[in-house]
Order: C-alpha cells, then structure tokens, then sequence
C-alpha cells in the first residue's frame, strides 16, 4: 500500500526560487511539501508510518514547468497534416497517451499554449479528474488570428475555424469569440499578433498583423472576465504593442529594438523566448527533411535576440522556458531540457537561473505562483529526484536515465509502464518525412 508521506534523504536540494543547491532532507505528507532542511526527518519520526527514499548522490528539484506546449498537435510535420488530417475525438485520445510521455521528461506542470478544436480544456479536465496521467495543465483555446498573420499563409480562410486559430477581423467577431472561449472554459486567451507575411516585408522576423487598439479591447474583454491574455509575438513593434496593450505574457519576443524592450520592461510583462524550435531546425532539421534555407533564418533568430531578451532578464522581467513540443522538431517527451541549456549557453544564465525559471517562474503560466514551483512548505509536492546535481551541469535534466524519481502532488509517476513510441493511424501522417520525428536518439546518431 502507498505510505502518504515521503522522506528525501541524503541529497542536496534546488528550491526553484534561485537559490544554490544545499544538503538538505525533503519531507512531505500526502500531496504537500512539509519540510525542507534538518528538521524535516524529526517531523517525519512524528509520522505513524512513512516511507524513506535515499537520494544519496541525488539532487532534489520542482518538476519542470513547460511554458509553451501543443499537446493537441502530436507532431505534425506540415500545416496542411495539421489543419486537415486531425478529428476531434481522435485528437483528444492521442493527446493523452502525449501527456504521460511529457509527465515522465519530468515536466509536472505544462501551458498548452493553443489547441486543435478544444481537446484543450478537454484533456485539463480529463487530468484534473484522475481520468488520464498528465502533468498539471493550463490551456488556452483556438488562438485569435486575422487570415493575414499566422504562419500558415494561404492555408488560413479568410474566416472560420481551422487548425489551431480562429479568423475574427472585427471587434464584435474578436469579443464574441472570447465570450466562447470563456464560456469554454479556457484558461487564457491567445493572439497571434505576428504571422508571416506572403511577400518579403523587408523587416527583421515576422509582420505585425494587429493594432494596438484591437489587442487593447482583447485584454479590456479577457480582463474583464478574469483571464489573461498571451501573445505570440517575433518582432519588434507586436512586441512593443502586446506590453503597451497589457497582455500577461508573451511568447517569442524576439527582434526586439530599444522601444519594443522599454516597453516590456516598463510593464514587466513575462516572456517565454521558446528558443528550443529554432535550435533544432538549425542544429538537426537535415535530420528530418526540412527545408535547409530555413536553418539560417532560425539560428539568425537567436542570435539577434539573445541580447535585448538577457537585458530584460537583468531589468527584472520574469524569463520561462518553453519547449514548443508538438511538432516533429519538437516531440513530446524528448525537448523540454533544451530550452535551460539554451539560457545558459546562449544567454549567459547560471544552471541555477536556468532552472528557476523553469520551475519557479513556470508557475505564472500555470497561474499557480503559491501553489507549485518551489521546494517550499506549504507547496504541492511536484519534484523530481536527479542522480548529480543539475547546479553543476544543467545537461542532466535532459538525461532520462538519471531521472530517478519524479513525484507529482505527492504521488510517484510510474516510469515503467511501456508507452507506445509511435502510431500509424489512417490519413493522420500524410506527408514524406511525417514518420521522422527529431528525437534525442537522432540527433545523437550524428555524433553531436
């Protein structure tokens, strides 16, 4: 029988608020954290019947929190696969088998940043309830998108639903479907405030396809019901506008000039860089046939952002990772490490900083910053237990093999039950290189 208390002890411990790891025992009774540090085996003796776990040699963390997921998507390799080839039901299934491989990357917490029809909130109920094993989970709905923007081009109609977006031009459409997505249930709204454009627009990143008085009445009418707002946003001036406007979080913020960071510094809006996709369609995408003309413009991306995303940083603005997982750069289960390594080799971050706002920060996404995060009294026990210290070598975190134990809300994840690696369901995959997938095991095939 499960024992509803735990004692970590022997390892050293990250509290997920940035400060350095220490020697310290980890004790919690049923889905709560009750102590951390020397007096938590003395409490754990007042328990009748406890179970005692030695991490020796071990460090012991919060469950990572990913910022910005597509549980709904299960790793299309094209658009067109995505927006025409998915059934609900169907969808929604897949989905959470999807979500236990992305609990056992020692991810306990995860916003699913938009969906395919609204197997969104259907999975985060599902979770909730005790019917499927997943991480905690935020969701928003269909983002909010003009047939302009996006980065679907022609494959966007020019109204209506399809993929991940809904179409809505004018300010009744945008307010009537907010209104749905609430009524829904979801936990916040997106906006693509950025999309490709069909021509070359002669600017650094994407186009900008909303005013700023439109993104203002999306957080005017979200706001006004008690939910926040996130944009996708990679240039400068949707940046700029999606701070002014007050959106509660940004994903991207990439190309950023010195009036777009003002502005988000000024509002101290949380940013979730999502570097992850880039990196892998630039280190690895020959891997799985993508168009090699892109891997200049995504590693491009990075490098002319990692400065003004590291000057935020240092001003105060709240960094999360987010590994965009759901496409087959990007699987579930295999990518949610890379986005730490990124912040410390590339932005300069310590392992430590690296790993608090994947954990502590994290929580903003899962509006859960008292709840979750933290290796704190009080918080709910999602941890995980690391063989060596990810302090040291922020690399670990990306080892399966040295994942030991991960607990969410006190209970053990069970990480032996076979998943199914893949699936061959009819007219689900369509495209060449659909059954290639950039898994770790790929891309070290090369010798990377």
């Amino acid at each position: 029988m499960t024992k509803k208390s735990t004692l970590f002890s022997g390892g050293k411990v990250i509290d997920g608020k940035g400060s350095p790891s220490i020697d310290a025992d980890v004790f919690i009774t049923e889905d709560k954290i009750v102590s951390v540090g020397s007096d938590a085996r003395k409490m754990a003796s007042q328990e009748h019947d406890f179970a005692e776990i030695d991490v020796s040699g071990c460090t012991v963390l919060p469950g990572l929190i990913d910022s910005h997921c597509h549980i709904s998507f299960d790793q299309p390799s094209t658009n067109d696969e995505l927006f025409f080839h998915r059934r609900h039901g169907l969808a929604t299934l897949v989905a959470s088998v999807n979500a236990q491989k992305v609990l056992r990357a020692g991810v306990t917490g995860f916003f699913d940043a938009d969906c395919i029809f609204d197997v969104g909130v259907d999975l985060r109920d599902a979770i909730e309830a005790g019917v499927v094993v997943g991480p905690r989970m935020n969701t928003g709905g269909n983002v909010l998108i003009n047939c302009v923007g996006g980065t679907a081009a022609q494959l966007l109609p020019d109204e209506g639903r399809r993929g991940y977006g809904v179409i809505v031009h004018t300010s009744d459409q945008i307010i009537t479907e907010i209104h749905r997505q609430v009524k829904k249930g979801v936990d916040w709204i997106k906006v693509h405030v950025s999309g490709l454009p069909v021509r070359p627009s002669g600017t650094e990143g994407e186009i900008q396809t909303w005013s700023l008085d439109e993104l203002k009445l999306v957080c005017d009418t979200a706001h006004g019901l008690g939910v926040p707002v996130v944009g996708h946003c990679r240039n400068a001036s949707s940046t700029r506008d999606a701070a002014r406007a007050g959106f509660d979080m940004i994903l991207h913020a990439t190309y950023m000039d010195e009036e777009a960071l003002g502005s988000v510094i000024d509002a101290m809006v949380p940013i979730v860089p999502t570097f992850t996709f880039q990196a892998n369609l630039a280190d690895y995408g020959d891997l799985v046939g993508s168009d090699p003309r892109y891997k200049d413009v995504f590693r491009k991306e990075i490098i002319d952002s990692v400065d003004s995303i590291k000057k935020a940083y240092d001003e105060g603005v709240p960094l999360l990772t987010g590994s965009e997982s759901g496409f087959s750069l990007t699987p579930y289960g295999e990518w949610h490490h890379r986005e730490l390594e990124i912040f410390v080799d590339e932005l300069g971050l310590t392992p430590i900083q690296a790993i608090q706002c994947a954990t502590g920060n994290g929580a903003m996404s899962l509006r859960m910053q008292e709840e979750v995060g933290c290796l704190e009294p009080g918080y709910l026990a999602d941890l995980l237990v690391v063989e060596g210290d990810p302090s040291q070598d922020i690399s670990l975190l990306g080892k399966t093999e040295v994942i030991k134990h991960i607990f969410k809300g006190g209970r053990e994840v069970d990480l032996e039950s076979p998943l199914p690696e893949s699936w061959n369901l009819p007219a689900w995959r369509v495209s060449e290189f659909s059954n290639q997938v950039l898994t770790r095991k790929l891309a070290r095939s090369r010798g990377d």
